[in-house]
């Protein structure tokens, strides 16, 4: 028999691969005889980076770059094994896990480092960027991107401006003539699974700056900054971004790298799962075993279980889940496509035992799972 595992990471306690090898384990021992292809992957979220450059036989390159408050961090990110196309997560420069609770300010955090980022790429041959653009602490529209590029933005008197969020409503003018690399070549695909336009009441000032410390005074000024800045975008590049679905993404980095990159917006799952060929795996496939850490509701909206069902349907090839939260519903079990789900868990832990034994509890539950089918 003939089983594809390809799962997600387990947030906290297992990366993707890890997940692969702890199930490939329990089910080579209860089927000793199975074929089993370990192929890790992700949904366009953390973790993505390293799991296209696992699938390119790339490398890693760290590099030292700007936080949200221009403070030294090193960063990483993955460049393919031809070096064409780099893996680049604006988090890992620009992400609200790199500030305590008590600094975050959506007012003066900056993409600058995911910037530096992408600019260090594209100076190593890189002509082709998957950006995802998940758990950003900002609200700049990209401004702090641009300006890590070589963009910069003049108020009406024309002095130069910090790319900042609380000078998105200050700018005047956009100046290109001192980019530090030729974008025209660059082709940029934006990884993004939110809808949100660029301003209003769904736009990003409104549903996402609250989470990264803003008021409702500072949500106000941001919204009206992202407002004028759309405008700013329209006259200088001809094309109006703000209503585009995913515009609002990462506090406006969605229309920023569409204005600033060319860039093109795309669920994550697709993107991940165009790159690394997915289809291409399920040729005398008999069983796809996949995982995350949590299903329920909102595994039908841009998650790995997904997107690897909705595939799966067409070659005819059942799925099984495992997962740490087994939330969903039986109705939301057949809507996600999936022939079954189970929980690794087997009895009453704390969250700190749980993320411990997730190897073990994968790896026991894969056995049951491959006993049944034997």
């Amino acid at each position: 028999m003939k089983i594809l595992i390809a799962a997600d990471s387990f947030k906290d306690a297992l990366p993707a691969l890890e997940v692969c090898q702890a199930m490939a384990r329990g089910l080579r021992r209860a089927l000793p005889q199975s074929e089993t292809i370990l192929f890790p992957m992700a949904d366009g979220g953390e973790g993505t980076a390293e799991i296209l450059t696992y699938h390119s036989r790339g490398q890693w390159v760290e590099k030292e770059v700007n936080d949200p408050f221009f403070r030294p961090v090193t960063a990483g990110y993955g460049l393919s094994g031809d070096g064409r196309t780099a893996f680049i997560e604006m988090a890992a420069a620009s992400g609200l896990p790199l500030l305590k609770p008590e600094e975050r300010s959506a007012l003066r955090t900056t993409t600058f480092g995911t910037g530096e980022l992408l600019l260090d790429a594209i100076q190593r041959g890189a002509t082709k960027i998957l950006l995802g653009i998940g758990g950003s602490a900002t609200n700049d529209a990209g401004m702090g991107m641009a300006a890590a590029l070589g963009y910069r933005f003049f108020d009406e008197k024309g002095e130069r401006l910090p790319a900042t969020g609380e000078n998105l409503a200050k700018a005047s003018t956009i100046d290109n003539s001192h980019l530090l690399a030729d974008l025209e070549g660059v082709e940029v695909e934006v990884l993004c699974d939110v809808d949100n336009p660029l301003f209003g009441e769904k736009g990003a000032a409104y549903v996402y700056a609250p989470q990264k410390g803003a008021d409702a005074d500072d949500v106000a000024l941001l919204d009206k900054g992202l407002r004028h800045f759309a405008l700013l975008l329209e006259n200088k590049f001809g094309e109006d971004f703000a209503a585009v679905p995913g515009a609002g993404a990462a506090g406006g980095l969605g229309a920023g790298a569409m204005a600033f990159l060319g860039g093109r917006l795309r669920p994550g799952i697709e993107a991940v799962m165009d790159f690394t060929r997915f289809e291409d795996q399920l040729q005398d496939v008999q069983l796809i075993l996949t995982g995350e850490g949590k299903v329920d509701r909102q595994t039908l909206h841009g998650k790995l279980i997904f997107g690897i069902t909705r595939r799966a349907r067409v070659a005819g090839i059942p799925v099984v889940a495992l997962c740490g939260a087994m939330l969903a519903s039986p109705e939301e079990i057949e809507a996600i496509g999936l022939k079954a789900a189970f929980s690794i868990q087997n009895r009453p832990v704390s969250l700190e035992e749980a993320l411990k034994e997730t190897a073990q509890g994968l790896e026991r539950t894969a056995f049951h799972v491959g006993r049944l089918i034997s």
